[in-house]
C-alpha cells in the first residue's frame, strides 16, 4: 500500500487532474501479491497520458510495462485487471529475479467524477482522521468500472457503490479481520460474487520535536524529506524565529505547563525531547504523561537517561531513551537518522534489526 505520504501526493495530483478536463490518465492499483513482489495491495500508481507517473512502483521492468498498458486503458476508457505471473507469460517479475506473482487493476480516469473519492481522502489527511476504502472491481471474476465507498468509524465519506448490504459485508468482515493494512476480499452479494479491495487509510505521521538543539535541527528536514508533519516545540519564542530553521516550519511556543493544550496529539504522531537540559526534558516528559502519542522519545546518554528513569515524576512512562537505534551515530546528522530509523521501526511494528536472518538470506 501507499505510505501516508505518497497518498498525499496522489491525491494532489488526482485534484489537479480533475481541473485540468483536457488531461487523461488512468490510475494502476495493486489488488493481489504472491510471494516476493516490490510492493503490497493497496499500492497506488498513477499513469498520466503522456507516459509520466505519479507515486512509482518500481522503476523496474514491471512498472514499464503497466504504463504501456495504462496507456491503452486510458484510450480506450475500459478498466482492465493484469496478472503478472509465469502462467501468464507476463513473467517479469520472474525475469527480475522477485519469483513474485501479483495483479493489477488499471482503470481510466475518463470522467471529471472519476476522481470525487479524492475529496473524501484529501479530508481525511486535513482532519487527520483514520479510515477505511473499498473499492469493488471484479463481479464473477469479469472486471467492471471500480466503484468506492470511504467510510470514517460508522460515518460514510464517500459512496458510489450504491449497495449498503454489500457495505455493511465489508465493514463487518474488516471489523472482524487480523489484517487491518490492505486486503482483497471476495464476498457474495446481490449481483453476484464480488472482488473488493479494502485499504486502511491514515494520516500522514507527525513528528513533535521539543527542544532547539543541533541534533533537532537535523531531525526536522529529515522528517520532511520522509513526509512526516514536522513541529518545533520550545518556551524561548527567540530561538523559534532563528533563520536557520527550515522554511515552512510549523512551530508552537510552549511550556511544559501548557503543552498538552498548546499541542494536540494522536496515534499517529511522535514526541522526541531533546532540549539538552535534564530538568526541561523531565518536566516536558511529564506532561507528556497519558498522551495517545506513538512514540515517545528523549535524547541523551546513559547516564543521563538513567537520572531521567529514576525521577519518580517518570516513573511508569514508557520512554524510548537513548532515542535512536544503535549504528554507532555521534554527529547530530547521524543522530537524527537513529532516531528516524527507530520512530519508523516502532510505527512499522519492526524490530529495527538487519533485513538477513541467520542464514544470510534476505527476507
Amino acid at each position: 500500500m501507499n505510505s501516508a505520504h505518497e497518498l498525499s501526493t496522489l491525491i494532489d495530483a488526482l485534484l489537479a487532474l480533475r481541473r485540468d478536463t483536457s488531461s487523461k490518465a488512468a490510475l494502476a492499483t495493486l489488488t493481489r501479491t504472491r510471494g516476493s513482489t516490490f510492493r503490497r495491495p493497496g499500492t497506488h500508481m498513477l499513469v498520466l497520458g503522456d507516459g509520466r507517473v505519479v507515486c512509482e512502483l518500481s522503476g523496474g521492468c514491471p512498472q514499464r510495462d503497466i504504463v504501456v498498458r495504462a496507456q491503452e486503458v486510458i484510450a480506450s476508457t475500459l478498466p482492465s485487471l493484469i496478472r503478472y505471473n509465469a502462467d501468464s507469460g507476463l513473467d517479469v517479475l520472474m525475469e527480475m529475479g522477485c519469483g513474485g506473482e501479483l495483479e493489477v487493476l488499471i482503470e481510466p480516469l475518463a470522467t471529471t467524477h472519476a476522481t470525487d473519492f479524492a475529496d473524501a481522502l484529501a479530508q481525511c489527511h486535513s482532519d487527520r482522521r483514520c479510515a477505511h476504502m473499498a473499492t469493488l472491481f471484479a463481479i464473477d471474476g469479469v472486471v467492471v468500472m471500480p466503484q468506492r465507498v470511504l467510510w470514517s468509524e460508522h460515518l460514510v465519506l464517500h459512496d458510489d457503490m450504491a449497495d449498503p448490504a454489500l457495505t455493511q459485508s465489508v465493514v463487518d468482515t474488516i471489523a472482524a479481520a487480523t489484517n487491518k493494512s490492505s486486503i482483497t476480499l471476495r464476498l457474495p452479494s446481490a449481483r453476484g460474487v464480488v472482488d473488493v479491495l479494502v485499504e486502511s487509510i491514515v494520516p500522514p505521521h507527525a513528528l513533535v520535536v521539543i527542544g532547539s538543539s543541533a541534533a533537532a535541527r537535523a531531525l526536522l528536514p529529515l522528517a520532511r524529506a520522509l513526509g512526516w508533519q514536522t513541529t518545533l516545540v520550545d518556551h524561548d519564542p527567540a530561538r523559534l524565529q532563528a533563520t536557520h530553521l527550515p522554511a515552512g516550519l510549523h512551530t508552537v511556543c510552549a511550556t511544559p505547563g501548557n503543552l498538552r493544550s498548546a499541542l494536540p496529539l494522536d496515534a499517529q504522531s511522535s514526541v522526541v525531547v531533546m532540549t539538552h537540559n535534564l530538568e526541561q526534558d523531565i518536566a516536558y516528559l511529564g506532561a507528556l504523561r497519558g498522551a495517545p502519542a506513538a512514540y515517545i522519545g528523549a535524547l541523551g546518554s546513559r547516564e543521563r537517561v538513567t537520572r531521567m528513569r529514576s525521577t519518580p515524576a517518570l516513573a511508569g512512562l514508557h520512554v524510548h531513551a537513548p532515542a535512536g537505534l544503535d549504528i554507532g551515530s555521534e554527529t547530530p546528522v547521524e543522530i537524527a537518522l537513529a532516531i528516524a530509523a527507530e520512530i519508523m521501526a516502532v510505527i512499522n511494528h519492526r524490530s529495527g534489526g538487519p533485513l538477513r536472518n541467520n542464514e544470510g538470506a534476505i527476507h
